[in-house]
């Protein structure tokens, strides 16, 4: 233990100067308006509309509307005090085949916000891709392909020149590993594919596409823009002390983290990665000099987290769980993990059923941050769903989202206290949304969003999140 975490919870905290306050959201979850001005079905618009892939069939076709209402947005935004904002740009809505020109319309539409964002006083924090390939690029093979990596860059490309002059903050992707082994290994995520030597294909595609994109970025860019990726970085536990455990846990390791940090932070894959899967494949699809194109120095790692993952290994005869948090399917999002079993950490849970422990955010910051010394650190997603209620008056009181963000909050303190440079933090989300295959079902909002009439009313803890973002000082959530 250290001696910040002896604190007392009633202490307020103080967080650095020039600490970034934000809010999050992504394309498809909130956009809506999937057929205009010359947008194209992405991946989740075919998966959203195939029978039985999303909770009682709901799509993002309207979501909450936010193509009509971003002024709306911004505005809530700015009455909140945050400082920034992170959103996504739809690809489709800006290249519909994910190839040749930009439609000026979906760039009209991403200026126009970033221009409110500016008005406003909040800082755009761009994300190009998260999770919305273009339906015509998965067609012709999807991110297993390397061609779709080369398109990536290009599309980044396009949008650094529309926007490059006017956003400084630039995220290649999202949360990577659920475009590969959510996607692509347990089919739970659009595409829908349940290939494992498919999804390790898309891994490497992923990283290349980074790789190209920063360059791509760089070349379009001013000299001080910041670049920067998006990783869901598990903090990985093992179920006992054991070995056998401790070997589930580096294995999981390997795939769920260093197979993005190795290439991106260090230019080469872990070789322990390559065991571990030698049985699906011999990953001749890395080619040389594919390594060197991943690595491109960054300025900022963006880290997504929400709840430990916890594992062991399987004893032969034993059954294995099969609930690992990322959906119900009967096939592995982990490669060469067969005999991994995953376990729900003990304690309280969100709605999602995913474990409340804000300890493991300042295990993975301060860990991350000793082995990547120099790089910047930002939260870009911290946040949890629960069965918020309307209340007769109209309000929507939320404490149990309000004290899990105070005790993440506490856990970033602590960790910027004992040497991690943690730059920002970004509350997911800003808006109950489109929540992937959950449809509608789980609200992760700090603003409540009425389904049938689109009325935006933000919850207790928004406004108690934004006390917070104007003071930069972590009190507890009391009665806010």
């Amino acid at each position: 233990m250290t001696a910040s975490e002896t604190r007392p919870l009633t202490a307020a905290r103080t967080f650095p100067p020039g600490f970034l306050w934000g809010t999050a959201t992504a394309a498809y979850q909130i956009e809506g308006a999937v057929r205009e001005d010359g947008r194209t079905p992405s991946i989740w618009d075919t998966f959203s509309h195939t029978p039985g892939k999303v909770f009682a069939g709901h799509t993002g076709d309207v979501a909450v509307d936010h193509y009509h209402r971003f002024r709306e947005d911004v505005r809530l935004m700015a009455d909140l005090g945050m400082g920034a904002y992170r959103f996504s740009v739809s690809w489709s809505r800006v290249q519909p085949t994910g190839r040749g020109p930009a439609v000026q319309k979906g760039l009209d539409f991403y200026r126009q916000l970033v221009d409110e964002l500016l008005a406003a006083g909040i800082a755009p924090a761009l994300t190009l891709y998260h999770w919305d390939l273009p339906q015509d690029l998965e067609d012709a093979g999807g991110w297993p392909e390397r061609s779709t990596a080369e398109r990536f860059a290009e599309y980044a490309g396009l949008v650094a020149d529309a926007l490059g002059d006017r956003v400084a903050r630039w995220t290649t992707l999202n949360e990577p590993w659920c475009s590969a082994f959510l996607g692509y290994g347990s089919g739970v995520h659009a595409p829908g594919r349940t290939d494992p030597v498919a999804a390790l294909r898309a891994a490497h595609h992923l990283n290349l596409g980074h790789g190209l994109a920063v360059q791509a970025l760089r070349a379009a860019l001013p000299a001080d823009a910041q670049l920067a990726v998006s990783l869901n970085l598990h903090e990985v536990r093992p179920r006992t002390a054991s070995p056998e455990d401790a070997e589930a846990a580096r294995r999981i390791d390997a795939v769920g983290n260093r197979i993005w940090l190795g290439p991106m932070l260090e230019g080469a894959y872990p070789q322990d990665l390559f065991r571990d899967t030698a049985r699906l494949t011999d990953w001749s699809f890395v080619r040389d000099g594919d390594t060197a194109a991943i690595h491109q120095p960054l300025d900022l790692l963006a880290v997504n987290y929400y709840t430990p993952t916890v594992v062991s290994l399987v004893a032969a005869g034993r059954e294995k769980p099969q609930d690992d948090g990322h959906g119900d399917s009967e096939h592995s999002p982990w490669p060469g993990a067969d005999d991994i079993a995953f376990h729900r950490a003990p304690g309280e849970r969100t709605a999602m059923g995913w474990a409340v422990d804000a300890s493991a955010l300042y295990d993975l910051l301060t860990r991350t941050a000793a082995r990547y010394p120099g790089l910047p650190l930002v939260v870009s997603e911290n946040g949890a769903a629960y069965e918020d209620e309307t209340g007769p008056d109209g309000t929507v009181h939320d404490p149990e989202r309000a004290a899990y963000i105070h005790a993440h909050l506490d856990a970033v303190h602590r960790a910027i206290s004992d040497g991690a440079d943690v730059r920002g933090y970004f509350l997911w989300s800003l808006l109950d949304n489109f929540e992937w295959a959950y449809g509608y079902a789980k609200r992760f909002g700090a603003v409540h969003v009425d389904y049938v009439t689109l009325k935006r009313t933000p919850k207790s803890s928004a406004h108690w999140y934004s006390r917070v973002a104007r003071t930069g000082q972590l009190h507890p959530p009391g009665g806010a």
